[in-house]
């Protein structure tokens, strides 16, 4: 996407914000402390994550991977323990200060849905919580990161020899072997996260979750 877009980014991104601020607002303590999508992270953990991306600009990753010693993880894990209140309601009251923030480290605008949808599945499945996001949202997102490599946090590698069929988008992306599911369902799997084989058909779904299960 080029930097045109970015006035129809963060109007999205601030919506889906506002969203997930209204399904955290209710959750008892121990929710909080539940597992999220991402290894070792909890509800907590995922939402503080929000919190330091919302902040970060184009010269604060630079000076936060340079200080990690451009290891991602030891970079999100330091922008965690720096924006992790001591309560979770201590966390939330600043997303909410920061809901409406557009601030981005160096990248394509694609990626700021990237973040606020897969980030807030981390959180709403192992909550049983669900939202109808905007479909085109998640369209735009899928199709990023279906093109950008699992080392800069896409999911490329995952549908190569694939064809990839987007039932309620129209996305369609690669060759070989249908795997069939929802846009949402789709952008989970290709960017890392854990989904339910019932979510896909098509003759090479067995293809696909065998090959997550392998570089996750």
């Amino acid at each position: 996407m080029p930097s045109k877009e970015w006035p129809m980014v963060w109007p999205a991104v601030h919506e889906e914000r506002r969203a997930l601020i209204d399904d955290l607002t209710s959750l008892r303590p121990e929710q909080w402390a539940a597992p999220s999508l991402c290894p070792g992270w909890d509800i907590h953990d995922v939402l503080a994550h929000l919190v330091s991306t919302a902040k970060t600009t184009r010269w604060g990753f630079l000076r936060g991977m340079i200080a990690a010693r451009f290891d991602f993880d030891r970079d999100n894990a330091a922008g965690i323990a720096r924006e992790r209140a001591a309560t979770p309601a201590g966390t939330l009251a600043e997303f909410r200060r920061v809901i409406d923030e557009t601030n981005t480290p160096p990248a394509a605008p694609a990626t700021r849905l990237v973040e606020a949808i897969v980030h807030a599945e981390d959180i709403r499945r192992p909550l049983g919580k669900t939202r109808e996001y905007p479909v085109e949202h998640v369209a735009t997102a899928l199709r990023y990161q279906l093109k950008t490599t699992v080392a800069m946090g896409g999911g490329k590698q995952r549908a190569v020899g694939l064809r990839l069929m987007a039932d309620d988008s129209g996305v369609v992306s690669g060759s070989g072997g249908i795997v069939r599911g929802s846009t949402l369902s789709l952008l989970l799997a290709v960017s890392g996260r854990p989904v339910h084989p019932d979510e896909f058909t098509g003759e090479g779904t067995a293809d696909f979750l065998r090959r997550l299960a392998l570089t996750d």
